[in-house]
């Protein structure tokens, strides 16, 4: 391991005694959160039928380039398997022993998931779409995998996903925003829960970034010049 490695690791182990707390400040519980099945047709229910058929009927309205664009958010939200495993072996990151940074991401992951999972959901019970080539597609990205050029480098990570974050959210944002235009008000509202989420781990990323600024300013300028 280099010097510049482990400063990074020692930076990382200062602040791991924190992160408990960034949970509680930027994470919910799976209780108190929304879960997919929220803004989806309850097949439990005996409205389900009415409730599929409305979603059906609407989905109908919304134009193709608005399907391409919700394919390709749920695509990426899809991918969350490759952003895990990547990020699960950057320095400081103890998953054997369950650190707190080991901790966070799993919670972090955990809530992710349920943006691929309802958007998957919805676009199959629309009827709108080939799900057998959205299916391909997801497999295809998870299988490649990819290479964000970071390395195990956490300053360089911290600032590829406070980035990440924010084009999710302001993505989906707008999806939301032409959903409620074409009257699909449970889709935008959907959509609009999905962006809230995604601002919110953008800020708590964006809060890591800050922390080591702090700590160790000349090295973590680098790191953001590079990315």
């Amino acid at each position: 391991m280099t010097k510049k490695e482990n400063v990074r690791l020692e930076v990382m182990n200062f602040i791991d005694k924190d992160v408990n707390d960034y949970m509680d400040k930027f994470l919910i519980s799976p209780e108190k959160i929304w879960q997919p099945t929220d803004f989806l047709p309850d097949s439990h229910s005996d409205k389900f039928y009415d409730e599929l058929t409305e979603l059906r009927e609407l989905s109908k309205d919304l134009p193709y380039d608005f399907w391409i664009t919700l394919i390709g958010d749920t695509i990426t939200e899809e991918a969350l398997p490759s952003y895990e495993s990547w990020i699960m072996e950057i320095d400081g990151v103890d998953n054997e022993n369950s650190n707190g940074w080991a901790k966070w991401f799993r919670a972090w992951t955990a809530e992710e998931n349920r943006h691929g999972d309802v958007l998957n959901k919805f676009l199959y019970l629309s009827g709108r779409v080939n799900m057998r080539e959205i299916e391909i597609s997801t497999h295809y990205l998870i299988s490649d995998g990819f290479d964000i050029g970071t390395s195990h480098d956490p300053y360089k990570n911290f600032v590829y996903t406070s980035f990440q974050e924010l084009a999710t959210y302001i993505s989906h944002n707008r999806v939301s925003e032409l959903a409620k235009k074409h009257s699909v008000k449970s889709l935008a509202k959907m959509c609009k829960i999905i962006a809230g989420d995604e601002m919110r781990h953008h800020l708590a990323y964006g809060e890591f970034v800050k922390r080591i600024f702090e700590v160790d300013p000349s090295e973590m300028m680098l790191a953001f010049q590079y990315m």
